[in-house]
């Protein structure tokens, strides 16, 4: 297994990966083959992927504000899944992060997603109390 930066023209392979792991995206919104091409060439942006020959297996996004770094969409094929693909994924985002001068590194997880929760957990993560999370969006497909 490999890990891979997303190049111009893997956004069907995200997508497909997406589908096969049942992860939600939107694809009239942030999640489209242009906004995810346009956000891929800032610097403060980067997928990852994990390969198997020639087989997307997973994958990661990592983005930053040039003050905290943020791991998301963390996606494993269940097939192979409890291999620390996941692990590697998110190791990959944290080195690239730190590479950038980035040293604090955040999730979000949705209250739904106990597995994630555990996992992150186990990499060294731990939840931070205290901290409300408020949204707002201009259109629901961002």
């Amino acid at each position: 297994m490999i890990i891979t930066s997303y190049k111009p023209g893997d956004y069907d392979n995200l997508i497909m990966l997406w589908d096969k792991a049942g992860l939600p995206y939107k694809l009239k919104g942030r999640d489209s083959r242009e906004s995810i091409e346009k956000e891929v060439l800032t610097n403060n942006c980067k997928f990852l992927f994990a390969k198997l020959d020639d087989s997307y297996i997973g994958s990661v996004l990592i983005t930053h504000d040039g003050r905290k770094g943020w791991i998301n969409r963390v996606v494993v094929l269940s097939e192979y899944r409890m291999q620390g693909i996941a692990r590697k994924l998110v190791e990959a985002g944290e080195y690239w992060l730190n590479e950038q001068g980035i040293g604090i590194f955040a999730c979000q997880i949705e209250g739904y997603n106990d597995d994630s929760y555990e996992a992150f957990q186990r990499m060294g993560y731990i939840p931070f109390e205290g901290i409300r999370y408020l949204t707002k969006r201009m259109h629901p497909d961002i």
